[in-house]
């Protein structure tokens, strides 16, 4: 075994270890604490696995899966984004862009190169497997809102146009989710979770 490889391939498992101290906004449902990313990638990676079925275009499982474990692994660098922040979008793209270069740099080429790739289709949601992974990326928020009540919503004075704006990508790949998603919208604005 070369040992140098295996040192790289240490050295970024011991990096990303760092993404269980990035918190999220959503809150969890059943304890009173905060999402950390890592619980987040975890969590989304399960949901392709479950949820696959309700992709209107084949999707690859397995990629969707990858997609999802190393889709947020620039936060280490780059914080977590609160989506319905405009001021904290403004750069963001740089911020992740170079966080991904060093983060998937610490690998050998040949893995670097993958999960860099990987990372990048998540991120410009071209193809199915990219489009059913960012919808999946938005769904579990909007079921962590749901099922608290809407919390991060009420605390952050978001409203129905900005969650429906934020969870439409899903129109484009799960006719099903997004009708899914809709009903919960309509159904958070009427129990008063979010704004109308």
């Amino acid at each position: 075994m070369d040992n140098t490889r295996l040192s790289q391939q240490s050295q970024f498992l011991l990096e990303i270890d760092r993404l269980k101290n990035v918190i999220r906004r959503s809150i969890l449902t059943g304890v009173d604490r905060r999402e950390n990313s890592a619980e987040h990638s975890w969590h989304l990676a399960v949901m392709a696995l479950v949820l696959a079925e309700h992709s209107d275009e084949p999707v690859d499982v397995t990629r969707v899966v990858k997609m999802l474990l190393v889709h947020d692994l620039v936060e280490i660098d780059a914080g977590d984004t609160y989506c319905y922040d405009p001021s904290a979008v403004i750069d963001q793209s740089m911020r992740e862009h170079q966080a991904a270069a060093r983060i998937f740099g610490l690998l050998p080429d040949d893995q670097a190169g993958e999960l860099h790739m990987l990372w990048k289709e998540f991120e410009a949601r071209q193809t199915p497997d990219a489009l059913f992974a960012n919808t999946l990326d938005r769904l579990m928020p909007l079921l962590h809102n749901y099922y608290t009540q809407g919390r991060t919503w009420k605390d952050n004075d978001i409203n129905r146009s900005q969650v429906l704006f934020r969870n439409q990508p899903a129109e484009e790949i799960s006719q099903t989710i997004w009708e899914f998603s809709k009903e919960l919208i309509e159904d958070a604005v009427s129990k008063g979770y979010l704004k109308g």
